[in-house]
C-alpha cells in the first residue's frame, strides 16, 4: 500500500470514528460528489467495520446541479420535493448519522442569474426547515468533510501546473485534518480537549459583550444571558459525541439578536450557493444590517440578505486565532468549512439554539425572547486579520483583552 492510499484509509477511519462517531447498529447516510468515489468506498467499508446497519450513498454532480438552472421550466425553481425532506426527517428520527463531503465548485453558477439561484435556495430552505432544526439542535450526529474535486483544486491552486493541483489539495486536506499524525484519531482527541479548555474559560467569563477592532471593522456584539460557548465536539440527542465540521479550530456562541452595532469588513471571499461574493462590508444598527457593500457579487449578497427577515441579523460569533494551522497555510480555499476555521467569523441568519442554556427545548418565540435569531439561512463570513483586537466586557463593567494582534490574549 502506497503512502497516499494509507493516508486515505486513515482519513476514512478518522471521519467515521471522530466525525460522526458511528455506533454499532446505526444507519449512515453519505452525500458525496462523484469524484470522491474512492474515498466514499473506503468510508462505507469503515462504517460497516464499525458496526453500521446500513450505509446509503447519495451521489452529487455539479453538471447535474447546474443543469436545473439551464434547462428546467421556470416553476421548477420554486419546487423542492417534500418526499425527500420527509425521508431526511425519518432518517434523523430513526437515529441515523449523516456524513457530507461538501466541496461546491466556487464558480458553479457563473453566468446564472442571481434571482434564479435565490429562488431555488429559498424553496429548499423552506422545505428543509424541520430537518435544519434537527441539525441546529444537534438532534443527530452530522459531519461535513472535504475532498478534492478538479474544479475546486483548479481554483485554489491555480498557480500550479494542472496535473499537480488535485495532489496539492489532498496534501492540504490531510494536513489540516491531522491525517499525517501517527494516530490521527488520538491527535483529534487531544485537539478536542484543547478546544474544550478554551470554551471552559470563555463560559466562566460570562462576557456580556465583545468589541472588535481592525482595519474596516469597529463592531460591538452583545451576548445573551446564559449563552454557551461550544467548540470541538458536541453531543447529539442520545449523548453521542460528534464533530460537525472537519477540520475545526473554532469556538463559537450566540450573539444577542438586537445587540449588534457598528461596521465589519470581510477578509476572505464567500461562496454563496455556488456564487462568489468578495470584499464586502456591513453596517449594523440594533442588530440588523442597515447598509452593505460588495465589490464582487453584490447582487448575490443582496438576494441572501433578502431571503427572510432574520437574514439581516447575526446567528453566530466564532473565535479562531490568526496563528492557527489552516491560517498558517496562507491560502484561500473558497470553501466556508475550511476558510471559517482559519479566521474569526460571524454568521448571518439562524443561531444554534444549543448556544444558550436549554435552547434545544425552546420554541421559536421563546428562543427569540432569549436573544436568538431564526432564519432560513445560516451563512458564515470571515473577519479575522493579523491586526484584529477583541475586548470582552464583563458583567461588572470590567474590560479585558481577548484577542491582540489576531491571537488569543487569554491563557488556557
Amino acid at each position: 500500500m502506497d503512502n497516499f492510499q494509507r493516508n486515505l484509509e486513515k482519513y476514512a477511519e478518522l471521519v467515521v470514528k471522530i466525525g460522526v462517531n458511528l455506533n454499532k447498529r446505526q444507519d449512515l447516510m453519505i452525500e458525496s460528489p462523484l469524484e470522491s468515489l474512492e474515498l466514499t468506498r473506503l468510508i462505507v467499508k469503515k462504517a460497516y467495520e464499525a458496526g453500521a446497519n446500513f450505509v446509503q450513498v447519495h451521489w452529487q454532480d455539479d453538471v447535474i446541479t447546474r443543469s436545473k438552472f439551464e434547462h428546467a421550466h421556470d416553476d421548477a425553481l420554486d419546487y423542492y420535493p417534500l418526499w425527500y425532506t420527509e425521508m431526511l426527517e425519518r432518517f434523523v428520527e430513526n437515529g441515523g448519522a449523516l456524513l457530507n463531503i461538501k466541496v461546491p465548485d466556487p464558480d458553479l453558477y457563473a453566468g446564472i442569474e442571481a434571482s434564479l439561484i435565490s429562488r431555488a435556495s429559498k424553496a429548499a430552505a423552506k422545505a428543509r426547515a424541520k430537518y435544519q432544526q434537527y441539525v441546529r439542535t444537534s438532534t443527530f450526529s452530522w459531519c461535513l468533510i472535504k475532498a478534492p474535486t478538479v474544479a475546486w483544486a483548479n481554483k485554489v491552486y491555480a498557480e500550479l501546473p494542472e496535473e499537480q493541483r488535485v495532489n496539492a489539495m489532498w496534501e492540504a486536506i490531510f494536513k489540516i485534518n491531522r491525517v499525517y499524525e501517527e494516530d490521527p484519531v488520538a491527535a483529534w482527541r487531544t485537539h478536542i480537549e484543547q478546544l474544550k479548555r478554551v470554551r471552559k474559560v470563555l463560559n466562566e467569563k460570562k462576557y456580556r459583550a465583545l468589541h472588535y477592532r481592525a482595519t474596516g471593522t469597529d463592531l460591538t456584539v452583545e451576548l445573551p444571558e446564559n449563552h454557551i460557548w461550544l467548540g470541538g465536539d458536541k453531543a447529539n440527542g442520545s449523548g453521542i459525541r460528534f464533530v460537525a465540521n472537519m477540520p475545526t479550530e473554532e469556538v463559537f456562541t450566540m450573539p444577542a439578536r438586537t445587540g449588534v452595532r457598528g461596521v465589519v469588513s470581510s477578509t476572505k471571499p464567500l461562496n454563496v450557493n455556488g456564487a462568489l461574493v468578495d470584499r464586502f462590508s456591513f453596517r449594523f444598527e440594533e442588530g440588523k444590517v442597515v447598509d452593505y457593500q460588495a465589490e464582487v457579487g453584490y447582487e448575490h449578497l443582496s438576494r441572501l440578505l433578502d431571503m427572510d427577515e432574520g437574514a439581516r441579523y447575526l446567528g453566530e460569533v466564532a473565535l479562531v486565532p490568526y496563528d492557527s494551522p489552516i491560517s498558517n497555510l496562507d491560502r484561500i480555499f473558497y470553501n466556508t468549512g475550511i476558510d471559517e476555521n482559519a479566521s474569526c467569523h460571524l454568521a448571518l441568519g439562524s443561531c444554534y439554539p444549543i448556544n444558550v442554556k436549554d435552547g434545544a427545548t425552546l420554541s421559536t418565540d421563546e428562543l427569540k425572547a432569549r436573544g436568538g435569531n431564526t432564519s432560513l439561512i445560516h451563512v458564515d463570513f470571515m473577519i479575522g486579520t493579523s491586526d484584529l483586537e477583541i475586548d470582552g466586557y464583563l458583567e461588572d463593567g470590567t474590560v479585558e483583552p481577548i484577542f491582540r494582534a489576531g491571537n488569543w490574549a487569554l491563557k488556557f
